[in-house]
């Protein structure tokens, strides 16, 4: 299985500009928020791909075992 370094801190912000833009369209974005701030790297992955990023945009280097904080 490929392992990759993923930028945890740039998809961390992205997530948060989603939900902080989509607090304006339902409230109960507020909640997906604070899961955000609070998320370890894994669960933030999690986010991400429940959401539909690409998380080939915060890859820094494949074949490795390290997710960057």
């Amino acid at each position: 299985m490929e392992q990759l370094e993923i930028n945890i801190e740039r998809l961390r912000e992205d997530l948060k500009n989603y939900f902080g833009t989509a607090i304006k369209y339902s409230p109960l974005a507020v909640m997906n928020l604070c899961e955000v701030e609070n998320a370890d790297p894994y669960q933030l992955i999690e986010i991400a791909l429940k959401n539909n990023f690409d998380l080939n945009k915060y890859i820094i280097n494949k074949n490795c075992i390290k997710i960057l904080k």
